[in-house]
């Protein structure tokens, strides 16, 4: 006779799930977040120049550069993830791509966005002023 299956706690369940994340949504975070780092980083560069005074051409454009950073963000992780995350093919050799994909790289870099502002803007932004 088998003994009784223990019973996980909800911590312990969602410790496991953070550690094994499945692979469709590790790339659709990773793309987005790489993404956001690389852009955020040319974001923080202008800002801290910027506000140290320098004169770049066309003046103060950090509402237009922080509008363009959303909105690059969440075009290139939807399309990245659409790229690196296929539909499940089954038992056949194809590889196909849906909707789906891009919605889930969308929805995963809304708030990849907003995070990756928060900390360059509130976090690392006085350390270089």
């Amino acid at each position: 006779m088998t003994p009784p299956v223990r019973r996980r706690s909800e911590v312990e369940i969602r410790w496991r799930q953070f550690r094994n994340p499945p692979r469709p949504i590790l790339r659709a975070v990773l793309s987005s977040l790489i993404v956001a780092t690389v852009l955020g980083v040319v974001y923080l560069v202008y800002d801290v120049a910027l506000s140290r005074g320098a004169a770049l051409p066309g003046g103060d454009l950090r509402t237009l550069a922080v509008t363009l950073f959303v909105v690059i963000v969440l075009l290139a992780g939807s399309l990245i993830t659409w790229l690196v995350v296929p539909q499940p093919s089954g038992s056949g050799t194809v590889r196909r791509r849906s909707a789906w994909s891009a919605a889930l790289g969308l929805f995963v870099a809304v708030p990849i966005a907003y995070l990756i502002l928060v900390v360059e803007g509130q976090i690392l932004r006085p350390f270089l002023t």
